[in-house]
């Protein structure tokens, strides 16, 4: 799980300062992901001063390796396999344990209300997998300063939605409660629904009543509206 980036040197400064080394851990389900971050990096060990890069593949094993490492800096993706958004929960337990330590979310999700879900849970920065090379080593550079990063895009949808008082709270729904809603706003069924995320039907109907409740709707056709507004306003439409 664990190679040196450049030659062994002393053990890093887990707040990352400039005078001290700093060691990684990139936390990724996929494989391709996770060599060309660990490429994107090894090439910026020398600017930034980087010591080690350490690698980890699920959830379990990332908690492990950053309790045991305490890196400077973690890039954690969202999503592991059929646990969707569960690294919104490694990122509050790595932060509880170590409060200073600086993550750079790297995930496939553009959706605003996961976005600030991920600064909520203690994020500084967050990048989208397929942007530019360019643009994933200024995250990576801007978080291991200590200084909050988000994709000019990006923010501005987050922005707009921190903006909308007036309507549902979005923010109140669970990793899965979000998951569900976006596929409704794409005409899936429940049956189909509950496929794609591999739950049981029930499990389905039990999270579109918990919505309903939450968002102040009575009825799925109501709640579907929701779903579907909220994807024209991500949209820009």
């Amino acid at each position: 799980m664990m190679a040196a980036a450049r030659s062994p040197r002393p053990r890093s400064d887990p707040r990352g300062d400039a005078a001290a080394p700093t060691s990684v851990l990139v936390i990724d389900d996929h494989p391709v992901v996770l060599s060309g971050l660990r490429r994107v990096l090894e090439d910026l060990a020398a600017d930034l001063d980087l010591d080690r890069i350490h690698e980890a593949t699920d959830i379990v094993s990332g908690y492990r390796s950053f309790h045991k490492l305490r890196p400077g800096v973690v890039v954690a993706d969202l999503s592991f396999q059929d646990r969707d958004l569960s690294g919104l929960s490694l990122i509050r337990r790595m932060r509880a344990l170590q409060p200073d330590v600086r993550v750079l979310a790297c995930s496939m999700h553009d959706d605003p209300v996961v976005v600030s879900r991920a600064l909520e849970s203690g994020a500084l920065g967050y990048v989208l997998k397929d942007a530019p090379t360019t643009t994933i080593i200024e995250a990576f550079a801007t978080v291991r300063a200590g200084r909050g990063y988000l994709e000019h895009r990006l923010a501005t949808s987050v922005a707009m939605l921190n903006m909308q008082g007036h309507g549902p709270p979005l923010g109140t729904l669970n990793a899965r409660e979000l998951q569900i809603l976006s596929l409704l706003s794409k005409g899936k069924s429940y049956r189909v629904i509950a496929d794609n995320l591999s739950v049981s039907y029930r499990t389905v109907i039990s999270a579109c009543s918990s919505m309903r409740q939450k968002l102040g709707v009575q009825t799925l056709a109501e709640l579907i509206h929701v779903a579907v507004s909220r994807n024209k306003l991500d949209l820009g439409v």
